[in-house]
Formats: C-alpha cells, sequence, structure tokens
C-alpha cells in the first residue's frame, strides 16, 4: 500500500473528538512495556460501555445470524485433483486498467507467451460482446491469439443449455492456453456453466486446460467464482455482517479453481469488504481468505501466491479466532490481517511472507525490537472503518505507530424503516501482537508498506439514531448579537 508518509495526519475533526474521544477508554502509552514481551495484547478489555456506542447484550438474538449449509463441491473436475494442477488461477479485484502491463502481459506471458491462444468469457456482463471484444483486444496487444466465445445469458438468441455442450466451442477451449473471464454479475458465470451444481461439459474442459498448465484468470466477477464458495449478489456490506444473507441469494457455489481451503473475494479494499469475508468465512468454514484489491491480480499457483499490478491484496488468517455467541451478534476476536503489497509473495501451506526485494532493502518495523523507531504518535479512530483503503491505510499507520491500536465503527447511517436491526454497529480493534511485523520504503515514490500479522477484534456495538441533533450552544439566550467593527 502507498501511505503519504513524513507528514503530520491532520487533526480529528471537532466532531470525531466530541462524539467518539470524551467516551474512549485511555490508550496505552507510548514506552510501555509492550516491547517487554512477545505475548499477545489481551483481546478480552471490553469496548467502553458508556457514551456514543454501548455493547450490545443479545440485540439480534431473536433472529442470529444461522451459519450456512456448505456448500455442495464445487464441480466434479476438481475432486482429488489438486495435486495434479500444473496451470495458474489469477483473479484480479476488478477495475482493471488497459494499461496495466504487469498484469496483462503476465497472463499471457504465464500462458506461453507470444501466440498463446485464449478464450474469452464475457457471460458476467451486461454488454458481453463489448466487453469480451475489450478483453480479447487487450490480450492480442500483448501478444495473445484471443478469441471470444457466445456464452452468455445476456444473448438472447444463443441457447445456453446447448452452448455449453458444442463441441466445437469445446474443442476451442481445449485448443487454449489460457481462459479469461471478464467482469459483471458472477452468478451469471456459475449458472451457465454449473447449473443447479451440475458440470458442464464446457466447464470440463476449461478443468482440462487448467489442470494441464494453462491459466483461468478473470476480474470482478471472474476472480469471485475461483473458490469454492463466493458471494453471488451482496453489496452491502454491513448487512452481511448483520446476517442477513441467505443461501443461494447473497452466498452460492463458486467454481473452486483456488481449491476448497481458500476463499476469495475482490474490489477488496476499495469497498472495505474484509468485513464481509470474515463472517461468511466462520460460516463457511474457512480458515484462509484472499481479498484482492482493484487493478491488483493474485498469481496462485499451488501453495503459492504472488501479487502483482497496482496495489495489492490482504490475507485474512481465521486459524485462531475466538467468537461470543452470547452477544446475539456476529463478533470475532484473534482474527489476522497481512497486506501484501506489489511484489510479495505468501504461501497458503506454511503462512510464510516474503516481501519483495524493495521492502527488504528499505526499513524493518518489529514493534518488538529495541531499534524498533516508529514515525506516527497520535491515536487513531476511524467513523467508518469500511470505508475506501481504511483498513489498509490503519495497518500501515498502526505498524508504523507507536500506539499498540488503532479503532474504528461501522454501521448503517441511514438504516430502512423497521429495520430491527437499524442500531446494531460494530467496533473493530486492531492492534499488535505476537508475530507482527512491517516493511516500508519510498524508493518507488511515496511510502510503501507490506505489513504481516495484526490483530482484529470486532464486537457489536449500540449505535443510537440519530447520531447527531441541534447545538443550543452555551448560555445562547444570554449571548447579545455581535457588534459591527468600529466605523462600518
Amino acid at each position: 500500500m502507498t501511505v503519504l508518509k513524513k507528514t503530520s495526519l491532520p487533526a480529528l475533526p471537532a466532531l470525531l473528538a466530541l462524539l467518539v474521544l470524551a467516551s474512549a477508554p485511555a490508550v496505552q502509552a507510548a514506552g510501555s512495556d509492550k516491547k517487554s514481551t512477545t505475548a499477545a495484547p489481551s483481546s478480552s478489555t471490553p469496548p467502553p460501555a458508556s457514551g456514543i456506542w454501548t455493547i450490545i447484550p443479545g440485540l439480534g438474538r431473536a433472529n442470529p445470524p444461522k451459519p450456512a449449509a456448505p456448500a455442495p463441491s464445487a464441480s466434479a473436475p476438481q475432486a482429488g485433483s489438486e495435486l495434479a494442477i500444473k496451470g495458474y488461477a489469477i483473479p484480479i479485484g476488478g477495475a482493471l486498467k488497459s494499461d496495466n502491463e504487469e498484469v496483462w502481459g503476465r497472463i499471457v506471458q504465464l500462458a506461453g507467451g507470444k501466440g498463446a491462444r485464449f478464450v474469452v468469457f464475457g457471460t458476467a456482463s451486461e454488454d458481453p460482446e463489448s466487453s469480451a471484444k475489450q478483453a480479447v483486444e487487450l490480450l492480442q496487444r500483448r501478444g495473445a491469439v484471443a478469441e471470444a466465445l457466445p456464452v452468455a445469458p445476456k444473448f438472447s438468441w444463443v441457447d445456453l443449455n446447448k452452448v455449453v455442450r458444442d463441441p466445437a466451442l469445446i474443442a476451442k477451449v481445449k485448443a487454449s492456453k489460457g481462459v479469461f473471464f471478464t467482469g459483471g454479475s458472477q452468478e451469471r458465470i456459475v449458472d451457465v456453466l454449473m447449473p443447479g451444481g451440475n458440470v458442464t461439459p464446457m466447464l470440463e474442459a476449461i478443468w482440462e486446460v487448467y489442470r494441464k498448465g494453462g491459466v483461468v484468470a478473470g476480474t470482478s466477477a471472474g476472480a469471485a467464482i475461483m473458490s469454492s464458495v463466493m458471494f453471488r449478489d451482496a453489496p452491502s456490506v454491513i448487512n452481511i455482517m448483520k446476517g442477513k444473507w441467505t443461501e443461494g441469494k447473497q452466498v452460492d457455489r463458486g467454481l473452486g479453481f483456488v481449491g476448497p481451503d481458500l476463499f476469495v473475494d475482490q474490489h477488496f479494499l476499495k469497498r472495505g469488504r474484509f468485513g464481509r469475508m470474515i463472517p461468511l468465512m466462520m460460516a463457511k468454514g474457512y480458515k484462509l481468505g484472499l481479498g484482492v484489491e482493484e487493478n491488483s491480480a493474485a498469481v496462485i499457483r499451488g501453495d503459492e501466491i504472488e501479487i502483482i499490478g497496482g496495489r495489492g491484496a490482504m490475507i485474512v488468517d481465521l486459524s485462531e479466532v475466538k467468537t461470543d455467541p452470547t452477544l446475539g451478534a456476529f463478533n470475532v476476536t484473534n482474527a489476522r490481517l497481512t497486506y501484501l503489497d506489489h511484489g510479495d509473495r505468501f504461501n497458503t501451506r506454511t503462512r510464510i511472507t516474503t516481501p519483495t526485494a524493495v521492502k527488504l532493502r528499505g526499513q524493518k518495523l518489529d514493534p518488538y525490537a529495541p531499534d524498533y523507531k516508529p514515525y506516527y504518535t497520535e491515536d487513531l479512530f476511524h467513523l467508518d472503518m469500511l470505508g475506501d483503503q481504511t483498513i489498509a491505510n490503519a495497518m500501515a499507520y498502526l505498524i508504523d505507530s507507536n500506539k499498540p491500536e488503532v479503532r474504528g465503527l461501522a454501521f448503517d447511517v441511514i438504516p430502512k424503516t423497521g429495520d430491527p436491526l437499524a442500531e446494531l454497529g460494530f467496533l473493530f480493534r486492531l492492534y499488535k501482537g505476537k508475530g507482527s511485523l512491517g516493511w516500508s520504503t519510498d524508493e518507488l515514490g511515496p511510502e510503501d508498506y507490506t505489513v504481516l500479522g495484526l490483530y482484529l477484534d470486532i464486537t457489536p456495538v449500540h449505535m443510537p439514531h440519530p447520531l447527531y441533533g441541534t447545538w443550543n450552544g452555551a448560555n445562547r439566550n444570554n449571548v447579545p448579537p455581535e457588534q459591527p467593527p468600529t466605523g462600518q
């Protein structure tokens, strides 16, 4: 991630000071004993019980979020075939720019380089012809031989039941070295290639390309289908956190190209989607999640993940999470977040991160090392933890700060009338612990960070509505009217 450092962050606005700081507990002072131990900071300290927020003692308990039923196996070709897969899965976080040479070029290179054959599926798009045509042109610009296939529900003249079994089209897929899915609505891809959970011959052909060493890449919707479970249609992150989702509507099966143990989501930092990833991972039993940011991609082969493109990706590790069912709403402690910047690598089996060489030449930020000299010194609180890039910026700030934690809120500012959970919000506590580590560098311009192993607790809180009212002022009726300056 890129952070404009070496300048002080602006002071918290007056609203934040009035609503938050007055009721917030004191933050551990700089120079405390946090460097004298490697134990993770305690996560048992509750958020404040007074002020603008309060802990919810069972709000929503009458209708608690129900764990979703396990998703069926993504596809028959996947069963028992992980070890045989030689190819590359490349989920792209969406908003992929046409001039992103690294991502487009790597896709073509991994498929064999100049002359590599690609088939493009505009299946997810509202305008599949235009979307696929653009992807074809961009792949050809990098030396590929690409062709769009007419497999999309928006093509009213196409019989989808026949087209996914068409021998001529299937032969084109099998002859290719790369498959590319455009963005749009991911449910269209799954409903066409695996209707009702049944694998079509077209999907079998794509799996054959993948197993033999080919590339399966997809942007936005094309990235969502990569895991065995996906968000089908869930634009509201806060609703997912409140448990307002059902199987087959907001959540569905994916095509499973990254295997059964890794969950993938896209537009991740831009839209604060870590907030929806964690509850779904917990409901489905996932321990590891990969959230890819816009104009960025993850190159996945076996256990190895490499981040390329414009921004980066986040690893969500729930191996040590705990939850308190007595709170009656979604909550979690000990989730671990790792931010992978451009060029960083991560091994899903060993959980080891290998920062890019430019980071290793920069400053190492180890909160428990005697030479740890962080830059930031002010407390930080976010009123919208699900905001654009907020979680990534908070992670960069915290690893380069003498403060032990960064906190923030998420809540529905304009809830629907009659919503029984209108006043349910969430308090986020991001903090350092055993294994927290970072690197920063300004070698390529503004400060870039890689951040490993920060901890995250999420607690349900009561957010009253309205959040604000008219300011009456002190002794308002006794204040004389302002007089104009002399001479006017």
